[in-house]
């Protein structure tokens, strides 16, 4: 079964863009449009309200640390932005980003950086982890998802003064990350930091407890620096499925570990496998060959599912709503 929506190569763009309308239902093509008119103020060259790092290009060998990539004002920044309004309104046209049916609560509380937003302070938040936080599979750096991120938060609260930094390094996990905690993320003052972890360590069959071990002890140092913390598990795809009981079993510890020290989880796999199992989205529109990482609408529909949840916790702080700390995430099932 397939998602992609029939255009002829040989209409004009406008016609295209029509029939992409048409075809996709009303709140997907509210959705696409707030994406592509989000994407176009965020790389308008007079907004600088949020500073997205670009991660490594898809496929390069991965390397140390990125380093934060504020947008480059330049003669050219309008075409490049309105090459990514296409490239997102085309990805969400193909097959529409839509939140599991029953996810009705919140990931949990935020407290720092809604704290931060209301008094009208800077925020950065890092995302920490591996190669799908590197974006690996992405046709381009601003398709991964640290960079997806920043734009909707972005669109979400244009006069605050946002930074997104990309900290993920293929082919990590937990030992890897502990021995860059501190200087990569600590030593940055994060508000928030959004650390996926896990996947590699179902893949390579490490020790599960060990793995646990380390978060309790990376999230215990990340929080005593004063920031919040999401985590994020592991992706729903073929590499993964063929280890679902050792993936089960790591879900279930970060669990735990998320329970223990009152920290959000966002479900990751959950969410993906609802994609495929009861949206009858191919495993293909949102993973990539090689079986693991996600292609450019995996990672924009994560990235934006992430974000609701997120303006969604720091909203209801704004509100002076309590959220409950033992709140971790919302469920889809």
């Amino acid at each position: 079964m397939s998602f992609h929506y029939p255009f002829r190569a040989c209409a004009v763009l406008a016609m295209a863009a029509l029939a992409a309308a048409a075809v996709v239902p009303a709140p997907a093509r509210a959705q696409t449009a707030n994406a592509a008119l989000g994407d176009a103020r965020a790389d308008a060259p007079k907004s600088e309200a949020v500073k997205s790092e670009a991660a490594r290009p898809a496929g390069a060998p991965p390397a140390g640390a990125g380093s934060t990539a504020a947008v480059q004002h330049n003669p050219a920044q309008k075409g490049i932005a309105a090459r990514a309004v296409d490239k997102v309104r085309d990805i969400f046209a193909r097959v529409p980003c839509l939140p599991p049916k029953g996810a009705g609560k919140s990931m949990g509380s935020l407290p720092h950086v809604a704290n931060r937003l209301i008094a009208g302070q800077p925020v950065m938040i890092i995302a920490f982890g591996s190669s799908s936080t590197q974006g690996y599979g992405s046709s381009a750096p601003e398709f991964n998802y640290p960079n997806r991120l920043a734009a909707q938060l972005k669109r979400q609260y244009p006069t605050s003064d946002i930074t997104v930094l990309n900290r993920g390094k293929g082919g990590e996990d937990a030992p890897e990350m502990m021995r860059r905690l501190q200087a990569e993320v600590i030593d940055m003052k994060p508000d928030l930091v959004i650390w996926q972890v896990g996947t590699n360590a179902v893949l390579r069959n490490l020790d599960q407890a060990e793995t646990a071990r380390l978060v309790d002890e990376g999230i215990a140092r990340i929080q005593a620096a004063g920031s919040d913390v999401v985590l994020v598990d592991s992706q729903y795809s073929p590499a993964v499925n063929a280890k679902s009981e050792g993936n089960s079993r790591m879900m279930k510890l970060l669990g735990k570990v998320a329970e223990l020290r009152k920290i959000g989880v966002f479900p990751r796999f959950e969410v993906m496998r609802d994609w495929h199992e009861k949206q009858a989205i191919p495993v293909e529109e949102f993973i990539i060959s090689d079986g693991l990482h996600m292609s450019d609408w995996g990672y924009a529909c994560f990235a934006q599912l992430l974000g609701d949840d997120i303006i969604k916790s720091v909203g209801q702080i704004k509100l002076g709503i309590a959220v409950p700390s033992d709140v971790r995430a919302y469920r889809p099932m």
